[in-house]
């Protein structure tokens, strides 16, 4: 089986960060999002990967290169502009051929091996496995309908469904998804919808199975679910200390601190991972943190909050908190007053001086 991770979107709902990067190289616990696709995919036996790449291809090629880092051979598939899922997937045919295939949204994260529904598929005789969740809010999402474990409807963020299972962006499809994509029209949003060609294959008689995942899922679209995934992965982090600690410094619960990196007179409460030669000096770094290489937090706390490579935190008088920044940001307080709390959104290279 093939495997085709979808990375051509623009990222609107993460900007100002994806002004300047692929939102699919955002970084989960200090590692590009969609490092943890291309690990899923090894790990459920897939070999053969080709990357949907749009406007962002450069910065894509430059940290997958050709994929033998984890044992997979990978081909880059170009979407000259954003038509949507199904047109990605469409343009893929060549690649795919006649092989079934799995396909995985490059930002998304799954926390559940995908073996047994390679696995699956292979042994039910469907034209298609679509993967779903169970989720609070399902007029958030794209809801799936089932009858026996047979998808029967597909409906986009429904007012009224009797069904709480969300598709959560992974699918095995045989060849005839290509007959589906090539037969649908534009939606609303002048895209090709991979639901429209979902429920296509349901109309047409085809059969379309469903698996239920039993671990969590988390599209890291905006801001505040790059923190809670962050969250999330850090929640199963192991400690392991290869930087410098002084003697005036502790660090307590589960903490990953890379070679380079300084702990001096500071706090550091795990779960948190802190980046190649990044400085934490007089300050307080809290659960579910991640900081990137270079990062210097200097006389301020930070909790529950990620932070890019190369970016100075310096004297801000109160705690940060469910912030994600960008990289080599330069953020700089000493004014009398003190505000109750901050969380920001700051994209690349910004500048906030408070002084």
């Amino acid at each position: 089986m093939k495997a085709l991770i979808l990375s051509g979107g623009t990222g609107t709902r993460l900007r100002p960060l994806t002004h300047t990067g692929a939102k699919q190289l955002m970084p989960i616990a200090n590692k590009p999002v969609l490092y943890y696709a291309l690990e899923t995919l090894r790990d459920a036996g897939i070999q053969e990967v080709g990357i949907v790449v749009g406007h962002t291809h450069k910065e894509i090629r430059s940290a997958v290169e050709d994929g033998q880092r984890w044992g997979l051979h990978v081909t880059y598939i170009v979407q000259d502009a954003p038509r949507g899922l199904a047109d990605a997937v469409r343009i893929a045919e060549t690649f795919i051929g006649h092989e079934p295939f799995l396909v995985y949204l490059g930002d998304n994260l799954i926390r559940e091996p995908l073996r047994e529904v390679v696995l699956q598929f292979a042994s039910m005789g469907s034209n298609a496995l679509i993967l779903l969740s169970s989720v609070p809010r399902p007029e958030q999402f794209g809801v799936a309908e089932l009858v026996d474990g047979q998808v029967v409807r597909l409906i986009e963020k429904p007012t009224v469904t009797d069904s709480n299972l969300a598709l959560v962006g992974v699918y095995v499809f045989d060849h005839t998804i290509f007959e589906a994509v090539k037969s649908i029209g534009l939606s609303w949003r002048r895209e090709y919808e991979i639901t429209d060609a979902i429920q296509y294959l349901v109309d047409h008689q085809y059969r379309v199975s469903a698996h239920v995942l039993t671990g969590w899922w988390k599209d890291t679209g905006t801001p505040h679910d790059v923190v809670e995934a962050n969250r999330l992965i850090l929640d199963s982090l192991e400690s392991s200390i290869t930087g410098l600690v002084d003697a005036d410094s502790s660090l307590s619960g589960s903490v990953v601190l890379e070679p380079g990196a300084q702990v001096i007179r500071s706090v550091v409460r795990g779960p948190a991972i802190i980046g190649r030669h990044a400085v934490i000096r007089d300050a307080y770094v809290g659960p579910f943190t991640a900081l990137g290489n270079t990062v210097q937090i200097i006389g301020s706390e930070i909790e529950n909050s990620v932070v890019l490579a190369g970016t100075r935190i310096e004297n801000v008088p109160v705690r940060i908190d469910g912030s994600l920044i960008g990289q080599d940001v330069l953020l700089l307080y000493n004014r009398d007053y003190r505000p109750h709390a901050w969380s920001f959104v700051l994209g690349d290279h910004s500048r906030a001086d408070f002084r």
